[in-house]
């Protein structure tokens, strides 16, 4: 069984002394082999009903030896930490190509070829070690946003169906190599703690720990994910998970996320990452942002003492990626905080609360048990009236809101859950975080599937 805790110690080690190096885009290197639908299909899916050009996490079966030189080609560049080729390689994004069936098989391909090509450079280089991280994608579904402007509760995926479909690939993921894995991408947090829970019960049932890397993207110059949390709140929303790092990917480009890096390094006491886009693509889809850009700008930030790992997302090659650990290399790595002892809590926004925090009002208007009003609201289902209950607590300076349903008249965690989606989608009420208080178990999980 291979020791994850190690692993962990290792990297921990390398990055007391140095910045370490990821590599850069996978789907930027198989594009430019201009592969044709054949070539994805391969003899194992010449006849699969649907096309499947554009899905690359199958070239891991079709064409491994591509994706090996691309792997490789990384790891010639100076990267500390291979990506393995499954960003899409689960059974909800795999849908789309009607292959959900081979997901498991996916992952655990795309490690074992990240695996062997780590190894091919540790035999020939044993002094500096290299790791595969196993990649796990956002899915094409978001917990956080309904797919309806019509219904604002609605979602398009469920909880345990994204946790089941995450379990799976870190199985995957597992069973082929990988030495930790990377939940990247990420646009709504929920989705990412979904992730969270699923690999933490695949190591549970395996009395493993794999080191976990956490990457968020920010969508808009607003700096806040699609989901509308801020860096810090992503941040602290992931932190009972112990993350090896926390960071930023994909996004805006390197240029433009400064604030963002320095919001986040000032927030977590872990390591950080960042592997932007070669800029903004334009408008025939390239990324213009050269080498030279990428590792000046990374390179600032790493003598401002940002970073702890640095690396690339869409547009970058193996050149980027060798000016960035030029950029990088002998420049000290951000010196990791200590973990103080405060409380953090988050909804769209972070709050702390520490020694010098004045009192911390809590709105308990949205409490079956301590308001008829709202309790009499949501047994006749007017959820506006209810929504708007918990909109003018948080207006009149309410920091966190109480949400409470237990009452004998009412269906508690469906009740929760109901109003927790519903809220999710105001803005001026989820800005704040959100206390779920039930006496039954079942009511609280319910709530906490809900919120990011």
């Amino acid at each position: 069984m291979k020791d994850f805790a190690a692993i962990r110690t290792a990297i921990e080690r390398t990055l007391d002394r140095r910045i370490m190096v990821l590599d850069g885009a996978m789907g930027t290197m198989i594009q430019a082999h201009g592969l044709s639908e054949a070539d994805f299909r391969g003899e194992r899916f010449a006849t699969h009903a649907v096309d499947l050009k554009g899905n690359n996490d199958i070239l891991t079966l079709t064409r491994p030896e591509l994706v090996a030189g691309v792997h490789d080609a990384y790891l010639d560049a100076g990267a500390d930490i291979i990506k393995t080729n499954t960003f899409n390689a689960n059974a909800i994004s795999q849908a789309d190509y009607g292959l959900s069936a081979i997901a498991a098989e996916l992952n655990r391909a795309g490690a074992q070829i990240a695996r062997a090509a780590v190894d091919r450079v540790a035999a020939a280089d044993a002094d500096k070690p290299r790791f595969v991280a196993g990649v796990i994608g956002p899915t094409n579904r978001t917990l956080s946003i309904s797919p309806d402007v019509n219904d604002p509760g609605k979602r398009a995926v469920t909880f345990d169906e994204l946790a089941a479909a995450y379990g799976e690939a870190a199985s995957g993921l597992i069973d082929g190599g990988a030495d930790l894995i990377l939940i990247e991408t990420v646009f709504d947090t929920l989705n990412c703690k979904a992730a969270i829970y699923a690999i933490q019960t695949v190591c549970g049932q395996r009395g493993i720990d794999v080191p976990l890397m956490i990457s968020g993207t920010i969508t808009d110059k607003s700096g806040r994910t699609l989901a509308g949390q801020t860096p810090a709140a992503f941040a602290v929303s992931v932190l009972h998970a112990a993350p090896l790092s926390v960071g930023l990917n994909c996004a805006l480009g390197a240029g433009a996320l400064r604030p963002h890096i320095r919001e986040l390094a000032g927030t977590v006491a872990c390591a950080t990452s960042l592997h932007p886009n070669a800029g903004l693509p334009d408008a025939f889809g390239r990324y213009n942002d050269t080498p030279d850009d990428m590792a000046r700008v990374i390179g600032e930030y790493a003598r401002e003492g940002l970073l702890n790992m640095a690396g690339g997302c869409c547009g970058t090659t193996p050149d980027h990626i060798r000016a960035i650990a030029a950029a990088v290399a002998g420049v000290a790595p951000r010196t990791k905080k200590e973990a103080a002892s405060v409380t953090w809590l988050a909804g769209l926004e972070p709050l702390k609360i520490a020694d010098e925090s004045l009192f911390v009002n809590v709105g308990e208007r949205t409490n079956v048990a301590g308001s008829a009003k709202f309790a009499s609201l949501v047994k006749a289902g007017d959820h506006a009236a209810a929504l708007a209950v918990a909109r003018h607590q948080v207006e009149n300076g309410a920091q966190v809101i109480d949400v409470n349903m237990d009452d004998a008249m009412i269906d508690g965690a469906a009740a929760m859950h109901t109003f927790l989606s519903l809220a999710a989608s105001e803005p001026d009420i989820c800005r704040v975080p959100v206390m779920i208080d039930s006496s039954r178990w079942d009511v609280i999980v319910a709530g906490l599937k809900c919120l990011q």
